[in-house]
């Protein structure tokens, strides 16, 4: 993906493969500086980088419908990160819905909301320890609603 985006841009196999190179260079210096999320725009986003200093520095450097198309790639990208996981939040959440009480409770408050043990037993006024049983027993029922939908 790096290699091509550099050769869309550049024009130019040899330099290209240079491009790439660095861009995998400096992602890996820079790696402590990278958040965990959305790698794909992040790497994408080195290589457009490399590639446009390069072409400024050679004087070969136009805009162009291509920068254009890249630039668009990364939010793209992220945009389609959100909906996806909006979509797995979705589902999970029409799982946790699926199932009988006092499970259901549970499993909204632990899955959905990421409430811990502790705070759910609170809210319920129940043990801690029947929470996390309770808990345990949730996830297996979702492993089983995920294992008929084939997810």
């Amino acid at each position: 993906m790096v290699f091509s985006l550099c050769y869309k841009m550049t024009q130019n196999y040899i330099e290209a493969e240079d491009m790439a190179q660095e861009t995998f260079l400096s992602a890996y210096t820079n790696l402590s500086s990278f958040d965990g999320q959305h790698e794909k725009a992040w790497i994408c986003r080195i290589a457009v980088n490399k590639c446009l200093d390069f072409l400024r520095k050679s004087r070969r450097y136009t805009i162009s419908e291509t920068e254009e198309l890249l630039l668009g790639l990364a939010d793209r990208e992220q945009v389609e990160d959100q909906v996806m996981q909006e979509e797995v939040r979705r589902e999970l959440r029409e799982a946790c819905e699926s199932l009988k009480e006092p499970y259901r409770t549970v499993a909204l408050a632990y899955f959905c909301k990421e409430e811990t043990a502790e705070e759910i037993a609170a809210s319920l006024d129940k043990n801690v320890k029947t929470i996390q049983t309770q808990i345990y027993r949730a996830r297996a029922k979702l492993q089983k609603i995920y294992g008929r939908r084939g997810m």
